[in-house]
């Protein structure tokens, strides 16, 4: 393998990653504020929790087919 498509991986890796981690902040953000806004909390600490996972889990999957395609149309 050349040094290029090592770079690519990594860079498409650090991408995935860091969007994931953006919506897992997202969905944290939102779900603590829908429950903090209601009077009977709607989700227990665990549900959100593992909705975090969830989230996490799944934009990686969607990321990691992704990213790399838009980076190497952006090294190119």
């Amino acid at each position: 393998m050349d040094k290029s498509s090592d770079n690519k991986g990594k860079h498409a890796l650090i991408a995935s990653i860091l969007s994931s981690l953006l919506l897992v902040i997202i969905f944290a953000g939102l779900a603590v504020t829908v429950n903090s806004s209601r009077v009977v909390p709607l989700y227990s600490q665990v549900d959100i929790i593992a909705g975090m996972v969830f989230v996490f889990v799944l934009s990686m999957i969607v990321s990691a087919s992704i990213w790399p395609e838009i980076i190497e149309k952006r090294i190119r």
